[in-house]
């Protein structure tokens, strides 16, 4: 399972960027059954008409199961990394899906 999140934050200054960030990678990353952790800022660079430029911090993780995304929204260190870093949350979309694991 797939569980891709793009956070538009309120103070989009680069030590807000930064401080997203590392709140990811130290409440997120490492639960049992990821398979993938990825969290960066938007590649502003890139501004191609297709190219989505509402957000700024992107999070990408994949999990071996639904399970394992389910057990890892109700953990305490993903609600704690809510809890801590929400209130520069400008708007949170985040798209869960199915992927096939063996294709490439």
């Amino acid at each position: 399972m797939s569980h891709a999140v793009f956070f538009e934050l309120e103070d989009k200054s680069p030590e807000a960027v930064n401080a997203l960030i590392e709140g990811a990678r130290e409440y997120l990353s490492g639960h049992e059954g990821v398979l993938f952790f990825s969290v960066g800022a938007r590649a502003g660079d890139y501004a191609r008409e297709v190219n989505d430029q509402v957000f700024d911090v992107s999070l990408l993780v994949a999990f071996e199961s639904r399970e394992a995304h389910d057990a890892y929204q109700v953990t305490d260190r993903h609600q704690k990394f809510i809890e801590t870093l929400k209130d520069n949350w400008k708007s949170v979309r985040v798209f869960d899906s199915f992927y096939d694991p063996e294709g490439a």
